[in-house]
């Protein structure tokens, strides 16, 4: 990164610090000390300063830790803000000139919260994001002084919502190797006991699922269903490590997780084994595809969103324009044969078996360059070839779309309805 003064745009750019092989900084700045954040000691980053006359020369500031995940900081005149999460949930620290340092309390144990606009450079009151699987998207004003949150806005729900209804909690799950896996739920406080239950999972490059607040999620929740999200490894919710351990030679950790906290609600009473349906997309398709070969009995329904499931032969085929870039994730079978045999283990094509599959609802879009619309076709004809039950298996090809779906307000909530109906169907619960 360069630096420009806004006096005098014709001065030579100032050089904060040269380029280091697998090093990430962003800087902001205060009255001449800049605030780096960097993970040049941990995956996970540390904050440093340094001034304007000597900006390579670093200080810390915050440590860098396991259990801290620093993502973003904004240096105020009286504050220096970093979100970060801490144990998976979205933090925001604020620390004083004098170094002192506190948290925002948030009021839920379950949530996703993050800065919003602040334009002024001083700082009286931080404008923050915040939401939950029961608040519907909400914006407060956190004073630093006071310690106090006030409410300035809050999603309307047109057609009427009551969240005192509604339960989200956060659970903690032992995977089969030791590791603690998050769970976010939410159901209705009126549900029966071991009801349909649905769990979704991506576990892929790094992105971590918030638990947010969907109004179609409340589709679900009204007609019986406890939703849960398993933030499996794959994506960074625990941390930069939590990424890097389920991605390339390490794939196999994010199928066990997701596996590992399907057995766990079942034996904490919030589903039976067949009683629960599944969704992801994409590299969240390929989970759906894993999951569905391993344990077909777990799973009522099973929705695969354009889903990656010929992973081996897109991997092999270096003339995609996406497959070289895919190599640092999944493996290069082209050069490794290591890579080979693991992508081959679990490539969800390659693992189709003469056995019963649940129903399954698979989805692909003509036009999508990440997902071709031929491999959930072949997976698709595959399963129908091989499979030994005579459960519904749907492909729905979008002829006008890509990766997303159909673009449009309307269009992509009668997708929306769609997935509900297929699962509604396979739970008995249509009509």
């Amino acid at each position: 990164m360069r630096l420009l003064p806004l006096d005098d745009p014709h001065a030579a750019p100032l050089l904060v610090s040269p380029r280091v092989k697998d090093r990430e900084y962003a800087v902001d700045e205060r009255d001449g000390t800049l605030f780096i954040l960097v993970n040049d000691t941990h995956p996970n980053f540390r904050l440093v300063e340094a001034s304007l006359d000597a900006p390579n020369a670093w200080s810390e500031v915050i440590a860098a830790s396991d259990s801290h995940y620093l993502l973003s900081h904004v240096s105020f005149a009286n504050w220096l803000v970093v979100h970060e999460r801490v144990n998976g949930l979205d933090q925001i620290r604020l620390r004083d000139l004098d170094g002192r340092e506190h948290y925002v309390p948030f009021p839920e144990a379950s949530y996703a919260a993050g800065l919003g606009g602040n334009p002024e450079y001083r700082l009286d009151k931080l404008r923050l994001a915040y939401q939950s699987m029961v608040t519907p998207q909400t914006v407060f004003d956190y004073d630093p002084q006071a310690r106090a949150l006030t409410t300035r806005k809050v999603q309307e729900i047109p057609s009427g919502y009551d969240a005192s209804q509604y339960v989200t909690e956060r659970l903690m799950v032992p995977a089969r190797d030791g590791a603690m896996i998050p769970v976010s739920i939410v159901y209705r406080k009126d549900r029966k006991k071991s009801g349909p239950l649905h769990l979704y999972g991506y576990g892929a490059y790094g992105l971590a699922i918030p638990p947010g607040f969907s109004t179609v999620r409340l589709s679900y929740l009204d007609r019986g269903f406890t939703y849960a999200i398993a933030h499996i490894r794959g994506g960074d919710d625990l941390g930069r490590r939590w990424y890097l351990d389920g991605r390339a030679e390490k794939r196999w950790n994010t199928f066990h997780d997701f596996l590992d906290v399907a057995d766990f609600l079942c034996s904490k009473g919030y589903a039976v084994p067949g009683g629960i349906s599944i969704s992801g997309g994409s590299a969240g398709g390929e989970l759906m595809g894993v999951a569905a070969n391993m344990r077909p009995e777990l799973w009522r329904a099973v929705v695969a969103q354009v889903p990656f499931v010929d992973v081996l032969n897109t991997m092999l085929d270096d003339t995609l324009p996406l497959t070289p870039m895919e190599w640092p994730e999944w493996g290069n079978p082209i050069e490794s044969a290591d890579a080979f045999a693991l992508i081959r283990s679990y490539s969800p094509y390659d693992n189709v078996t003469a056995q019963a599959y649940p129903p399954m609802m698979v989805t692909a879009g003509l036009n999508d360059p990440r997902v071709t619309y031929w491999e959930p076709a072949k997976w698709v004809a595959k399963l129908r070839a091989t499979k030994t039950d005579s459960n519904l298996l749907l492909l729905k090809t979008n002829m006008g779309a890509g990766h997303g779906g159909k673009s449009g307000r309307f269009d992509s909530l009668i997708e929306d309805a769609e997935e509900l109906a297929f699962l509604l169907r396979a739970f008995g619960l249509a009509g």
